[in-house]
């Protein structure tokens, strides 16, 4: 059930997630959200590449699991799809109740960046996927040929 198709390209998404979580981690505005919401710098790092790599599982089992029920045409554009879809259920169900129901006097601020910052890594993941597939079906095709 787990293939390696699955764990590639699930791995090589939760790289460009942690990736880019790197990224965003070192500017200022993320030094703030961290000091607002009192996240330490390395658990977090451990935390985004664990979150990466269950989300990037995610999306990855569903696009091989379930290919035509995703919409799109490409392995790029369903697993960006995937990928959106996982972003407005974190969003929903993980980040808005944590900020409303945090100590922060300012929850809609945070949501705010906690969501730009979930779009960039999980979009981006849900693209390398994507892009893995491709190339990954593409080989497949040449193979059969």
């Amino acid at each position: 059930m787990w293939s390696k198709d699955i764990w590639g390209s699930a791995l090589a998404g939760a790289a460009a997630f942690w990736v880019v979580n790197l990224a965003i981690s070192l500017t200022p505005v993320a030094a703030d959200y961290r000091a607002a919401l009192s996240i330490s710098y390395i658990p977090m790092l451990v935390e985004a590449a664990i979150g990466g790599i269950a989300i990037g599982l995610l999306v990855s089992w569903a696009l091989l699991r379930f290919p035509e029920r995703v919409p799109g045409r490409h392995p790029v554009g369903k697993a960006f799809a995937l990928s959106f879809a996982v972003l407005l259920a974190v969003t929903a169900l993980i980040e808005a109740p944590g900020k409303f129901l945090s100590a922060t006097d300012r929850p809609m601020h945070y949501l705010l960046i906690a969501t730009v910052i979930n779009a960039l890594r999980i979009t981006t993941l849900g693209l390398v996927i994507g892009f893995v597939r491709s190339r990954s079906a593409g080989r497949e095709h040449h193979v059969t040929s």
